[in-house]
């Protein structure tokens, strides 16, 4: 968490920076200035590369980030992409008041990929008791203008949700009605920050006023079947996992302050002067050194770092002790349970008692789950282009970490160095390489322990990285590349065949080219000309509606489909090829527009698998090859539109299962489904559902102007994934994310069954 801006434009009587007993924030800049921030995304960029840790949540926060203006919260996030996101995938977000937020920093922040929560809560009366300005003035209606802006479609990939904290003397009903009417993807819950020192308000006759105004909204909640995200209540359930405030996970958040000083969770701030502080900064000192500080270190002990009435509790592992800042008290520190501690053991029963009408209560794959906006996007069969860029940034932020795993192996530094330098000067050009679809195999092939020797081996994949991205911006560099079998693979580019290379061979990047020379071969590459040289095989491109895509066939990486890859195909039937596959981009538009814009958002690449006299029209994908689709040569544009569409369905959902599990792990279910003779897995039949769903949307378009055969494919297609989606709804196999995407394509599907009529 950074605290890149420590002033607010709010006065809110409840703020924990503010208002209570830490007031260190009157000593600090106003502002992070940018040697600040440049270390700190120095620091997290060193854990993530030391620790490999596959992904870095960062989340600005002051005071009130967005005072930083457009142009300031531009450096910020410039420089913490730049600096960490060579290592590891980088989750932004940001926390604010939504008050100065406007078109400019909404585009801003979908630029960055920035996801965003919203302090808001309820009722303009609920509202207003707390969020005011210092004059007193209401906030209301500019937070509800905020939520407006990132509920429109060109910035709700930027709409993370809402923070609300509770006050019981507000109508529960109306709070929940107001939230619920901004369509937030998830709604967090939050108790006023309080210790035994200086207890919370109880007003009222209970004893547990706060667990009674929950579950009033928890039993709203589940009676309306769940409408979205309520993480409170999801930490709660049996196996939620548990939040910050609840649950027996290690803490996972260290703060940079303004100063750049450590600090533990700012929630702290509600304890004591000085609560937070570690006494480190990020000048001096690692990610590791602050997480060592005893006030870190003992909440990582889950259950015995708590006192001992919470380590005899029965709830224990469902509360874990409540928010570490509530247990103060003064004389024992945190050594006590939770302030909280009787209406978290109330709304804990609350929540066991009441489950769905008509269901058993939730197990640990059937209560809700946190889901953000991307599943529903891609839950309408197709997704749009913004949501298939975010799955195509994931899929680049597994390769970079895969690269950098594979730095480890190289005796490059040279390329690395190369890299490292055009990832400063010319990032786009670095990403396109690392985006083409085979440099993920590769990697993973370079990874794999069996294949690191013999036959099998794969080439230090670096310096060919480093030479296809210094020819793209015109660098001239000078690598050492691996040579395979008398080959030099440059990805994006092509591949030369060059007898005599021996086992190394020196490229040099040259203006429009490279020069390549080992053993007793010495031949320059000129790209772009009419006559090629001698021996290279440049990678074909097809003209599409969104640019170009390429004709992959010289790849070595490319085999990794399960099916035999066609060799190089030759002028004319590579020609032959591209036509076939410009004219089905074209019909892909005519028929389904929306599918494809998700396939100019993504697909880069298509692979031609080898003729099978016994299966003429085949088609693949490969989990580790996003951007990529395989298919068996056509003539007819028609059919191969279909397989596009269907081939890019599975690519998708297997970019969405590595960032969701939508299947509970451990299920052996098989399941029965129309379009398979034998019993699937359930993974299977979603893949299955998934691509069925699209090319029942194409038969169904198609049988709008044509009836006929279209008619019968859509009806075959129709109830194929209607019956594949109810068994897996009824299989029991899904996580609760799960569960919702089949729900919400089945949704989709009835959508086009209207729609055919």
């Amino acid at each position: 968490m950074l605290k890149v801006h420590s002033r607010c434009d709010l006065s809110c009587d409840h703020c924990y920076v503010y208002q209570h007993a830490d007031q260190t924030w009157r000593g600090r800049p106003v502002r992070m200035p940018p040697a600040t921030v440049r270390a700190a995304a120095r620091r997290i960029a060193e854990h993530a590369r030391e620790h490999e840790v596959p992904d870095v949540h960062v989340v600005l926060h002051g005071g009130e980030p967005l005072l930083l203006g457009a142009a300031g919260l531009r450096e910020v996030l410039a420089e913490l992409r730049a600096a960490i996101t060579p290592w590891t995938r980088l989750d932004l977000r940001m926390q604010t008041n939504g008050v100065l937020l406007d078109e400019e920093l909404c585009q801003l922040l979908v630029d960055y990929d920035v996801r965003v929560g919203v302090s808001f809560d309820g009722d303009r009366a609920a509202n207003d008791r707390h969020r005011v300005f210092a004059h007193g003035g209401s906030s209301h209606d500019q937070v509800r203008r905020a939520l407006a802006l990132l509920r429109r479609p060109a910035y709700r990939s930027s709409y993370a949700g809402i923070l609300c904290t509770v006050d019981v003397r507000n109508d529960p009903d109306r709070v929940y009605e107001a939230l619920l009417a901004e369509s937030p993807p998830r709604v967090d819950l939050l108790l006023p920050h309080a210790t035994w020192d200086h207890p919370p308000e109880r007003p009222g006759p209970g004893s547990t006023p706060y667990a009674d105004w929950l579950g009033r909204i928890h039993r709203r909640w589940v009676d309306d079947g769940r409408p979205g995200s309520i993480r409170l209540f999801e930490a709660l359930m049996p196996g939620g996992g548990g939040t910050e405030a609840f649950g027996l996970a290690p803490a996972d958040v260290l703060v940079v302050e303004a100063d750049g000083t450590w600090e533990q969770v700012d929630s702290l701030k509600t304890a004591y002067h000085g609560a937070a502080g570690t006494g480190f900064d990020v000048f001096d000192h690692s990610v590791d050194e602050a997480a060592r500080h005893p006030g870190v270190a003992i909440r990582q002990d889950g259950v015995q770092g708590l006192c001992a009435t919470c380590r005899a509790c029965p709830v224990v592992d469902r509360c874990g002790g409540g928010l570490y800042a509530h247990r103060w008290r003064t004389g024992s520190g945190f050594d006590n349970p939770s302030v909280y501690c009787a209406d978290l053991l109330s709304l804990i029963d609350t929540v066991d008692a009441y489950p769905a009408p008509g269901r058993a209560a939730p197990s640990l794959w059937s209560a809700a789950s946190p889901v953000d906006d991307l599943l529903d996007d891609l839950a309408t069969g197709h997704g749009s282009p913004q949501t298939v860029r975010r799955l195509a940034d994931d899929q680049l932020a597994i390769t970079r970490m895969l690269l950098a795993a594979c730095r480890e192996l190289s005796d490059s530094a040279a390329a690395w160095e190369v890299l490292a330098d055009l990832e400063l000067k010319a990032p786009e050009a670095v990403r396109a390489v690392l985006e083409h679809p085979f440099v993920r195999p590769w990697l993973v092939h370079r990874l794999d322990p069996s294949a690191r020797s013999g036959a099998r081996a794969a080439a230090d994949p670096l310096p060919a990285l480093a030479v296809a991205a210094a020819v793209r911006v015109g660098v001239p560099v000078t690598v050492d590349v691996p040579v395979r079998a008398d080959a030099i693979t440059v990805p994006t580019l092509g591949s030369l065949l060059l007898p005599g290379l021996g086992e190394r061979a020196e490229v040099t990047v040259l203006p429009g080219g490279f020069r390549v020379r080992g053993g007793s071969a010495d031949r320059t590459v000129l790209l772009d000309t009419v006559e090629p040289s001698a021996g290279w095989r440049q990678v074909r491109d097809v003209p599409t509606p969104a640019g170009r895509m390429s004709i992959e066939d010289g790849d070595p990486y490319r085999d990794c489909y399960g099916q035999p890859v066609a060799s190089r195909l030759d002028t004319p039937a590579a020609q032959a090829l591209g036509r076939t596959l410009a004219e089905a981009w074209q019909i892909v538009r005519r028929d389904v527009p929306a599918h494809a814009a998700a396939l100019d958002g993504g697909l880069r690449a298509v692979v031609p698998l080898a003729p099978d006299p016994a299966r003429p029209l085949r088609s693949a994908t490969a989990r580790h090859a996003f951007g990529a689709v395989a298919v068996t040569p056509h003539s007819d544009p028609e059919t191969m539109a279909v397989l596009l569409v269907h081939e890019w369905q599975h690519a998708k959902l297997g970019a969405v299962l590595d960032r969701y599990d939508l299947v509970a792990p451990g299920h052996s279910t098989r399941i029965t489904v129309p379009w398979r003779p034998d019993p699937r897995p359930p993974e299977g039949v979603l893949q299955g559902v998934y691509a069925h769903l699209a090319v029942t949307q194409v038969w169904r378009a198609r049988a709008a102007t044509d009836g006929g055969e279209a008619s019968a494919h859509a009806a075959r297609y129709l109830a194929w994934t209607r019956d594949g989606a109810d068994a897996l709804l009824a299989s029991r196999s899904l996580t609760a994310a799960g569960e919702r995407f089949v729900g919400q394509l089945r949704h989709a599907l009835e959508e086009t069954r209207v729609g055919s009529r």
